[in-house]
């Protein structure tokens, strides 16, 4: 095997990989905690499951792993700025200050995210310099019909629409 490749340039090619954008909630303590993420991906179905990498380096990964659960807010296209808070070094008290939340299942669920699930922390693995964490989904609901927050070659975008893309896959279709 050869020299692992520059960070960089996997950061670039990575990139091209358009993902949603979240804050994952959790609650200890001292109160909330949340950070960005757009590690994050459906796992199972039966049962439901969902797969979100925590950054080692989080102050909000210890908490969610003290406390055994979490929240993953799925952001809307005009939360953006929100994004930027959650992904700041600010302290945690000073990010929910002007964010407004409810608690579900003990965890934070901010108003206006396009949906969001609680989930159990059923296992983590190590993945270099993030965990994989295993969640169990126990709540989950939808608050709007608005577009997702994307995010695209190290910035935020918003779906495209219009000609044949755009169109939302039938019920029932398989894209676990």
């Amino acid at each position: 095997m050869g020299p692992a490749p520059d960070q960089q340039r996997y950061r670039s090619v990575i990139g091209h990989f358009a993902t949603g954008v979240a804050v994952i909630t959790g609650r200890g303590p001292d109160g909330p905690v949340g950070m960005t993420a757009n590690a994050l991906c459906s796992l199972s179905l039966d049962p439901p499951l969902v797969l979100v990498c925590f950054d080692n380096a989080s102050r909000t990964f210890p908490i969610v792993r003290r406390a055994g659960r979490f929240a993953i807010n799925l952001l809307s296209h005009d939360q953006d700025e929100l994004s930027g808070v959650f992904a700041s070094k600010m302290g945690e008290l000073e990010k929910f200050s002007h964010i407004p939340h409810q608690l579900v299942e003990g965890v934070p669920i901010i108003d206006g995210a396009l949906a969001w699930l609680t989930c159990d922390l059923n296992a983590l693995y190590p993945g270099g310099d993030h965990t994989i964490g295993v969640g169990a989904v126990i709540e989950m609901g939808e608050h709007s019909k608005r577009e997702p927050l994307v995010w695209y070659r190290g910035r935020y975008t918003r779906l495209a629409r219009g000609g044949t893309g755009g169109e939302l896959a039938p019920p029932g279709a398989d894209l676990v």
